[in-house]
């Protein structure tokens, strides 16, 4: 009876204090550190591993790709003159950009297999962005402006200025601009006009910011909104035809007064029919072939 009323009270203790074994955890889940200077990453787990625990450090890179930073208690080739190893910590001596991503602390040990995660963000300024801004759009007709910086660590945000002015990313919730249908994406930068009307011409430029160091913006480029011109179309149809009736008038007059070369006319080709020698009357036509012949002479 005492056993079994202390097990509903074991396991309301285990379920209230959440203590377990084979336990792996890190104190620094969420690492932020400057390009070219140093990091600590930590990591720990209980005992019930062992003493002779294995402990090793995977790193998953922003693209997806996997690779061990810790293997066999030391750092791998490419981390070797970068990364210490200390107890079951790490520490970067210099980072770089590329070094942005998550690792995994794993731990084994005693048939069992844990893992602690830690993220770590190089901070990195902004560049200077590079912008598409087109200088002429058709009334009416889509336009899509682009703005990316590929070098700021955390990956940079975008804000577009029109004319000086910063423009909303939801216009429709500012009065000044209730009027324009642009869509903003403050996140990869891009501004697109589904219908580009004239009140949409203007100068443009984007500025990228991630909190790190001073906002970088493009060059400036002016986007005029322009309707088609359809008198500029008809025209050229009229000079192109006038242009071909004038180069056929000059070949027919060249014609006339003789200065093309006239065809040569040539004479027909006689027929010439071949017809075999006959096979039976080959002697009489030598005979009469002689007779004439001899009229000739």
């Amino acid at each position: 009876m005492l056993v079994s009323g202390l097990l509903p009270v074991a396991l309301f203790l285990y379920a209230a204090t959440g203590v377990r074994g084979f336990v792996v955890s890190t104190s620094t889940p969420d690492v932020r550190a400057k390009e070219n200077e140093g990091a600590d990453l930590k990591c720990t787990y209980s005992g019930d591993f062992g003493a002779g625990a294995r402990v090793e450090w995977k790193f998953n890179d922003l693209k997806g790709s996997q690779a061990y930073v810790v293997f066999d208690g030391k750092p791998t080739s490419p981390y070797s003159t970068r990364v210490t190893m200390y107890g079951t910590n790490i520490r970067f001596t210099k980072l770089t950009r590329d070094d942005n991503g998550v690792y995994d602390c794993e731990v084994s040990g005693n048939g069992q297999f844990g893992e602690a995660r830690v993220k770590l963000t190089v901070e990195v300024p902004p560049s200077a962005p590079l912008c598409r801004i087109p200088s002429s759009v058709t009334t009416g007709k889509k336009a899509m402006l682009t703005c990316h910086d590929s070098a700021g660590s955390p990956p940079p945000q975008y804000r577009w200025f029109k004319d000086s002015t910063l423009l909303p990313p939801e216009p429709q919730k500012i009065a000044a601009f209730k009027n324009y249908t642009y869509l903003l994406n403050t996140d990869d930068g891009s501004l697109e006009f589904a219908r580009a009307a004239k009140m949409d011409s203007g100068t443009y430029f984007c500025e990228a910011f991630n909190n790190v160091g001073a906002p970088q913006r493009c060059k400036a480029v002016k986007m005029e909104v322009r309707d088609l011109n359809t008198g500029g179309i008809v025209a050229g149809v009229i000079i192109f035809l006038l242009l071909l009736a004038l180069l056929g008038f000059g070949i027919w007059y060249a014609h006339k007064k003789g200065y093309l070369p006239k065809k040569s006319e040539s004479k027909p080709k006689p027929n010439v029919v071949y017809q075999p020698p006959s096979l039976y009357g080959g002697e009489e036509e030598d005979r009469d072939f002689k007779q004439k012949s001899s009229f000739v002479v």
